[in-house]
């Protein structure tokens, strides 16, 4: 019985120095190509969980107008489409993140949904204010304004819906940025 007890004993203090050993050796798997933790899955449970729980406080007075839509267009293509690409254009290297970042502009594998239409605006609103740690979804909280946030959102929870015409040129990425405006050039004066 002694032998028992001392062996769970030890069973129980030599396991946090092998996982210490484990991580301090760099055996996890850390790199894009690996595979996920056995219990990395947990982590997606914990986010539904807790997005479900906030994202009911999020409240915007947009609508999803032309002008409200167009706005998000211009900011999803300056600040989201380098990761999730555009309609037709998939981010050339979203495909090569852990875990790839979605193509918010093709159709889900389900239904009828294009990207993240079908989750609520509230929902978007939450992931893009707060970022999402472990997947390269930054938080935008204090990069762009909230409104800005909401007007992207509002125009991905509407993805599935018809959006103006110059929003579907930006959402395509046929439309390049306007040009930054140019500093004002002395004027020469006139010679008397």
């Amino acid at each position: 019985m002694g032998r028992v007890i001392l062996g769970a004993i030890l069973g129980v203090a030599l396991a946090p120095v092998a996982l210490w050993a484990w991580f301090s050796f760099g055996c996890p798997p850390v790199a894009v190509a690996d595979k996920p933790l056995p219990m990395e899955s947990l982590l997606n449970s914990a986010l539904h969980v807790r997005v479900g729980r906030e994202a009911a406080k999020a409240k915007t007075a947009l609508k999803p107008d032309e002008e409200t839509l167009l706005a998000g267009a211009r900011i999803y293509r300056d600040q989201c489409a380098a990761c999730h690409g555009f309609h037709g254009k998939p981010s050339p290297f979203s495909a090569h993140m852990y875990p790839a970042a979605p193509a918010l502009w093709e159709k889900a594998a389900k239904g009828d949904a294009i990207g993240v239409s079908d989750n609520p605006p509230a929902e978007i609103f939450w992931k893009v204010n707060n970022g999402i740690r472990l997947t390269g979804m930054p938080s935008y909280h204090n990069v762009i304004p909230e409104t800005q946030i909401w007007q992207v959102c509002l125009l991905l929870a509407n993805a599935n819906k018809p959006l103006p015409a110059e929003a579907v040129m930006i959402v395509r990425g046929e439309q390049p940025p306007a040009p930054a405006p140019a500093p004002d050039a002395p004027q020469e004066q006139p010679k008397p």
